[in-house]
């Protein structure tokens, strides 16, 4: 089973771009973030013909949004409202895989605007709010020992191979010492793995958004690895491969994040 996360930054506008991913990766699974659609301008048909018949999505008129689209049936489909506002940035469903079905966890979490310090910017004490709320969220309301999968644009580079400069990234959001230390509370709030990371070594840079502020992206390579999937561990021993697309970054009209994918071995 191949599952694939893309923040999308626009599926209206880059529709033609999703179908141009599925027709090259071929996922069974697919999520969208930052979507920015209202529900009923959701462009389900193009998605639909191309075989994801089973879906689960929520938005709003220019930001946020996220979605899952599947070849897999989907059961218990729910929204999640965080820090008091429905501002559609969580979604879960459970996928019937064969012999090893999965609770999906689609996430945005907030950007955090540009200053690091919470008294004064109210967009990042949302987003430090955010992340403390799932860190809570997960022990309380499901359980390490439940089959699960977590993706998203998580709007934080953690380690320092996640960054194109740790030392010139600290004070940067996205990178600063306070986002790791909470980012790091919900990665342990029920043991999840690193799915990416289980593959690639923590020396070597891994990067899956270049800022569209680069004259050329790709020659500064300038990036950050906001784009997670992470797995409880019961899945842990169905992971096989992963993929970042940084080609995609290239295409016409791209977003600044790129697809991320991993495999599950079928367990039978």
């Amino acid at each position: 089973m191949r599952l694939v996360t893309w923040n999308i930054n626009s599926v209206r506008l880059r529709i033609g771009l999703v179908g141009k991913m599925i027709d090259k990766l071929q996922p069974d699974v697919l999520c969208l973030q930052e979507t920015k659609t209202p529900d009923e301008f959701f462009p389900v048909d193009a998605l639909t013909a191309k075989g994801y018949v089973h879906h689960h999505f929520t938005g709003m008129k220019g930001y946020n949004g996220v979605a899952i689209f599947s070849k897999l049936p989907l059961d218990d489909k729910q929204v999640h409202n965080r820090v008091k506002k429905n501002d559609t940035r969580h979604i879960s469903a459970k996928v019937k895989f064969k012999g090893a079905p999965f609770e999906l966890h689609n996430i945005y979490i907030p950007a955090g605007g540009d200053i690091p310090d919470a008294k004064v910017n109210e967009k990042f004490k949302h987003k430090l709010d955010f992340v403390d709320e799932l860190a809570d969220w997960f022990p309380s309301e499901r359980s390490a020992k439940l089959p699960m999968i977590a993706v998203g644009d998580l709007n934080i580079a953690p380690r320092e191979n996640d960054v194109w400069s740790h030392k010139q990234m600290l004070k940067v959001v996205s990178h600063t010492p306070i986002e790791v230390e909470k980012f790091t509370n919900f990665y342990n709030s029920v043991e999840w793995v690193d799915a990416v990371r289980h593959f690639v070594p923590d020396d070597q840079k891994l990067y899956s958004w270049w800022s569209y502020r680069a004259a050329d992206w790709n020659a500064a390579d300038r990036g950050r690895r906001l784009d997670h999937i992470w797995v409880t561990k019961k899945l842990k021993p169905l992971l096989a491969a992963h993929e970042i697309h940084r080609d995609i970054r290239g295409w016409e009209q791209p977003s600044d994040h790129v697809p991320v994918v991993i495999d599950l071995k079928d367990p039978a």
